[in-house]
């Protein structure tokens, strides 16, 4: 198989469901399950998303929300999760430490890909995206079935390891080899991500 670069044509940054700040990935009862350093796992976020915007790497924010009448989970409540991420709640919106801005990309979307339901292939289309680099959570569901999705649309996809986290540390490594297995060297680490960001920049 061809060996490819980390990024390929034009990237963008997909940030899935980083939402609610600390507040919401502390150590109290959750309503769906998280991994051990969970929030830790994500505070490297706001640097990626800083070196995206200083190296003109558009960067697409997404927010999982429900509806107060639950009209829209489906079956999503038949597993391991209970009732979670409803509007109008705090911990619902986006995490402020991304630093989110009103002219921003931003997507709300009901089901766990990002594709499923929303604009984001209109969008990036108009952006001329080939390499998605995702971000964010859970690894093994949300980023997961993003991942696949956008696989299956021929992006090249990237996931950024150690700014990713699952329901589980067995789950999180399973969905990171999963990923693997679709595209070799689609696992990368911050370091690695930023150094291309900023190679990129350059061209």
């Amino acid at each position: 198989m061809p060996v490819r670069e980390i990024i390929e044509g034009n990237p963008v940054l997909i940030v899935v469901d980083i939402q609610g700040g600390e507040e919401a990935a502390g150590d109290g009862p959750q309503d769906i399950p998280l991994m051990e350093g969970y929030d830790e796992r994500l505070r490297r976020a706001p640097e990626l998303v800083r070196v995206a915007r200083e190296c003109n790497v558009p960067v697409i924010f997404f927010q999982e929300a429900h509806r107060r009448d639950l009209v829209d989970f489906g079956r999503e409540l038949d597993g391991v999760e209970d009732i979670h991420l409803l509007e109008g709640d705090p911990g619902t919106e986006v995490a402020p430490a991304l630093g989110m801005r009103p002219d921003d990309y931003f997507i709300r979307k009901r089901r766990y890909s990002c594709f499923f339901g929303t604009e984001l292939e209109i969008l990036l289309k108009g952006l001329r995206a080939d390499t998605l680099i995702l971000i964010g959570g859970h690894t093994d569901v949300c980023v997961h079935y993003t991942f696949v999705d956008a696989h299956q649309h021929d992006y090249f996809c990237r996931v950024v390891e150690d700014c990713v986290a699952g329901s589980s540390t067995a789950a999180h490594e399973a969905a990171l080899n999963a990923m693997e297995y679709l595209q070799t060297g689609a696992r990368r680490r911050t370091d690695e991500m930023i150094d291309a960001f900023l190679a990129h920049s350059k061209l």
